[in-house]
């Protein structure tokens, strides 16, 4: 589960929102969709720059409200981003950024108080509202555009029993360990390549008792247990295979499956073992209560060699000292969570993906620009580090952090076995509840593997 917006507050723009997302119910008469502009006219704005926004036409005078969970800085940079749809258009985006996005939506879901569009951070989340027959299919633009500039797995996680609804937006690859290069180097150590290799490397850095291999912690509020989560996902995809991994998401197979219970075994095999664990902060328990957000620190104390974190961990290494340097070159830097083989490179990710609950012109205009090369590279120019996109149209030159440059290579490179995250694909009800929960019990009471996903299985909702 992608949590790393929640270490901020909530917009204080966002009451005053209110009123245009209850005036953008489900009630609301339905226009004909918008189609791109044929007289040729251009921009509101009369700006050359704006030549690719003639087929949006003139919306001055409207407005889009949008809703997601991005706030503080990261949802400042989303907002920049809409400004040059706005010079060039005239309309006006409203946005409201919440911490409470996903409690909330299905709140505003129930009493058609509506925003114009959503920005869903899980593909589950997007299933359970669809449900609702509140939202809108998406329009043939946004279709178009992401047949272009992404892949087919990445709009089969907008698509809900045949139908498109929802555009990718922006993603994170989440198969990382960080390290620091210095600490590698005076040390002779060697970035390993195959997961013998990093097992190999662990017990090393163990023997030499200078540090702890591996660092640690899924403490997250009431989210505690997603980066537990996040490392299951990581092992049954190089244990079990993609195959199988889709059918544990999917639930062909049972969550405890023998092929699920060798993956956990293999987690296991590091997070459970004291003399791997928890650098700087305690034992094996203290996993379950050290703050994900903190987890990785002792790295630059000298106090552990190694921590499993996604790209957009980058920016907590700034929120500690903004003197942290991530690069290849710097204080801290990453390196691919190896496969069994060096020419295996498998990938857990997550994304956000935009959904509309109405379909006037206006609507589907901002709907289509925020699945277009132009948006990407708004917000790629407005983010300093921590947000990349899968849209092939990326510049990728515009990527400001060497984290996001290598993130996006990962994410566009066709050799890479990519798999979503996924708890955020399987029902709430387990990715955000059974498996957060019996995973922190992993840690904190020692349960065994057969028990933590027996009782998962258990909560798996019938059909």
């Amino acid at each position: 589960m992608s949590h790393r917006r929640h270490l901020s507050v909530p917009l204080a723009a966002g009451l005053a929102l209110l009123l245009p997302l209850a005036a953008c119910s489900s009630t609301t008469p339905t226009p004909e969709p918008a189609q791109p502009s044929s007289s040729g006219a251009s921009s509101p704005s009369g700006d050359p720059t704006c030549a690719a926004f003639e087929q949006y036409g003139d919306l001055t005078g409207k407005t889009v409200s949008v809703y997601a969970v991005f706030i503080d800085t990261e949802g400042q940079q989303y907002e920049q981003s809409f400004d040059l749809f706005e010079k060039c258009t005239g309309a006006t985006v409203a946005y409201e950024g919440s911490r409470d996005f996903e409690a909330q939506l299905p709140v505003r879901v129930a009493a058609d108080a509506l925003p114009d569009i959503a920005i869903f951070p899980q593909p589950g989340l997007l299933k359970t509202t669809v449900a609702s027959g509140k939202v809108k299919a998406a329009p043939a633009s946004v279709e178009s555009n992401v047949d272009q500039y992404w892949s087919d797995s990445w709009k089969a996680y907008g698509t809900v029993d045949g139908t498109f609804y929802a555009a990718p937006l922006g993603a994170s690859a989440k198969s990382f360990v960080w390290y620091s290069p210095s600490m590698f180097a005076d040390a002779g150590y060697t970035v390993p390549t195959t997961w013998d290799e990093l097992i190999t490397l662990t017990e090393k850095i163990a023997n030499d008792g200078k540090a702890k291999p591996w660092c640690a912690g899924i403490e997250s509020g009431t989210a505690t247990g997603w980066p537990g989560t996040d490392w299951v996902e990581d092992m049954v995809l190089r244990f079990a295979g993609g195959e199988t991994y889709d059918k544990w998401v999917s639930h062909e197979i049972p969550f405890n499956d023998p092929a699920i219970v060798n993956a956990l075994q293999e987690m296991g095999k590091i997070l459970r073992n004291d003399k791997y664990v928890n650098a700087g902060i305690g034992n094996v328990q203290s996993i379950a209560t050290e703050p994900w957000t903190d987890a990785g620190y002792p790295i630059v104390d000298g106090e552990c060699y190694l921590h499993r974190a996604a790209s957009f961990y980058q920016t907590n290494w700034t929120t500690l000292d903004e003197s942290i340097k991530v690069g290849p070159d710097g204080d801290v830097w990453v390196f691919p969570l190896p496969g069994k083989t060096a020419d295996s490179k498998p990938v857990i990710g997550g994304g956000d993906f935009v959904a509309a609950f109405a379909d006037r012109p206006e609507v589907q205009a901002f709907q289509t620009y925020l699945s277009s090369p132009e948006w990407a590279n708004e917000k790629a120019t407005a983010t300093p580090q921590g947000w990349v996109s899968a849209n092939n149209g990326l510049d990728a030159s515009l990527l400001q952090s060497p984290m996001d440059q290598l993130a996006f290579q990962l994410l566009s490179d066709p050799g890479v076995e990519f798999r979503f995250d996924g708890s955020d694909l399987m029902p709430s009800e387990v990715g955000a509840g059974s498996f957060w929960k019996e995973i922190t019990n992993y840690f904190a009471q020692g349960k065994s593997e057969q028990d933590v996903l027996g009782a998962i299985e258990a909560s798996w909702p019938k059909k």
